[in-house]
């Protein structure tokens, strides 16, 4: 049987089953009762798994929810045609296929060959997650100019490999490697 999970108990990145489908908390929050014998609330802000739609909740806090069956499987990834992307499983080599709809704008920090892990509910992917960094390639920024820095503005805009656009500091230039923070999208150094 799967472990129940009190919502006073949920807290961010927790995944829970919510109405028979899988959830991830985006953010909780707790209300504690102001009156005698008023009911301690938990404000989430959830995400569906299966459809990317978020959604604010509130329960008692002493409400059960299961944990999901998820299943995290490490995959690379392999190419992407039309709208679908293609990844490989890492331990039975089978072909494991998610569509633009499912990964939303994490599609932009895929790279050829870059190792994630595909969660599968019920036998199925439905959706990945990243490593803290990932690295890549700066295709397009301009020239850093001697003297901007006094402006006040250190960074520049920069588009990368995967047509994600992101601000770099003034040294970066075209055809470098950088690491990218896979959480908030924000330059975190040279690769």
């Amino acid at each position: 049987m799967a472990n129940l999970i009190e919502a006073i108990e949920i807290k961010r990145k927790t995944f829970l089953e919510f109405e028979g489908a899988p959830y991830v908390c985006l953010d909780a929050e707790v209300s504690k009762p102001t009156a005698r014998g008023g009911q301690t609330l938990v404000r989430l802000k959830i995400r569906n798994l299966i459809s990317r739609a978020v959604f604010d909740k509130t329960f008692k806090a002493g409400e059960k929810f299961k944990e999901p069956a998820l299943v995290s499987a490490p995959a690379s990834y392999s190419y992407a045609n039309g709208s679908d992307y293609f990844f490989m499983d890492q331990a039975s080599y089978e072909e494991l296929t998610l569509t633009a709809e499912q990964l939303g704008d994490d599609r932009l920090l895929l790279s050829d060959n870059l190792v994630i892990q595909v969660q599968k509910f019920n036998g199925s992917p439905i959706g990945v997650q990243f490593p803290a960094h990932v690295e890549l390639t700066v295709t397009d920024t301009e020239p850093g100019v001697r003297g901007d820095t006094a402006s006040g503005s250190v960074t520049k805009a920069a588009t990368l490999e995967t047509g994600l656009q992101i601000r770099v500091p003034l040294f970066i230039k075209e055809g470098e490697k950088v690491k990218v923070h896979t959480e908030t999208r924000e330059f975190a150094g040279r690769a």
